[in-house]
């Protein structure tokens, strides 16, 4: 079963390019600093900006320098069951610890279409699945209804549930009664989804302030929910930050700002608006978790 703090990579860009050497230290710093597993290409990975090759490259190194020490769940989700079936063949003979799939974008399936769209994967690949739900993303929701049905059909191991509903997240707690594993897909809510019975996040948020995060949710899990409770408090006004503009867009400028990797994003996203970054900046200073670290990144920039 899926449960703690997993990191919803971004993937880092130098001129243009892939920049695979601080994507590899960035998979070690987050190991080091305590994350319990890594979510690369994903929605903050910009996936649909990367070619074929670079999507592979990216898996292909996350898993590498992982070298089997935390679980690693490759994004292969699609709009189209074809090419989604080949990426997850591709990240199982990779090395993946399972595949995410998110319900498919512009298409707008029914749901008998979504729960068709993840059978065939199933059917297709052996290899655990985590369901994506972004509705904001996607423009399609995934029920609790239909993940039930999804449990009896294919090899479903958990759902990252980004509705923003924590109606949704109760009710989907409840209608798995413990069969997969529910994972908050925002970082506002995922105290409130462990506390109804959540078993973790996969984190934005984690990019900047792993050990962080990894904290709240541990301390969330183990029931020690007045540290659970002073964490969110703390860490609260930095996640509103991440989320003034399209993700990934301010996660990296934190990242840039902390001195871990470039803001760099790929048309069609576009740089933070320097209003905006100087908000986030301002976030950055009154965190506890990155007061310090953005301290210093500024005195070597």
């Amino acid at each position: 079963m899926l449960r703690g703090s997993f990191v919803a990579l971004v993937t880092p860009f130098i001129d243009g390019e892939l920049d695979l050497r601080t994507l590899r230290h960035l998979v070690e710093w987050q190991i080091r600093e305590g994350t319990d597993g890594l979510v690369p290409c994903g929605t903050t990975g910009e996936t649909p900006a990367l070619s074929e090759r670079e999507w592979r490259l990216v898996i292909e190194t996350v898993i590498d320098q992982a070298a089997g020490r935390v679980p690693v769940i490759a994004n292969t989700g699609t709009n189209s069951t074809a090419v989604s079936i080949e990426r997850t063949r591709i990240a199982r003979e990779l090395g993946a610890t399972a595949a995410m799939i998110v319900t498919p974008y512009y298409n707008r399936p029914q749901q008998d279409g979504i729960l068709r769209h993840v059978v065939a994967i199933a059917d297709a690949v052996d290899l655990p699945l985590v369901l994506y739900n972004v509705p904001g993303r996607t423009g399609v929701n995934l029920l609790p209804d239909t993940v039930v049905r999804l449990l009896d059909l294919a090899t479903v191991i958990g759902v990252k549930e980004s509705s923003g509903s924590l109606d949704q997240a109760s009710e989907l707690v409840l209608a798995l009664e413990g069969r997969a594993a529910v994972l908050s897909g925002d970082d506002s809510l995922t105290l409130p989804i462990i506390t109804v019975g959540g078993a973790g996040v996969v984190s934005v948020l984690a990019n900047i302030v792993p050990a962080a995060t990894r904290d709240l949710v541990h301390a969330a899990l183990a029931g020690d929910l007045a540290r659970a409770r002073r964490l969110q408090h703390e860490l609260f006004p930095l996640v509103r930050a991440l989320f003034l503009e399209t993700n990934p867009v301010p996660v990296k400028a934190a990242a840039e700002l902390l001195g871990l990797c470039r803001s760099e994003v790929r048309l069609p996203l576009a740089p933070m608006s320097s209003t905006n970054r100087q908000r986030l900046s301002q976030a950055l200073a009154g965190c506890p978790h990155t007061a310090a670290r953005l301290a210093a990144a500024t005195e070597v920039q």
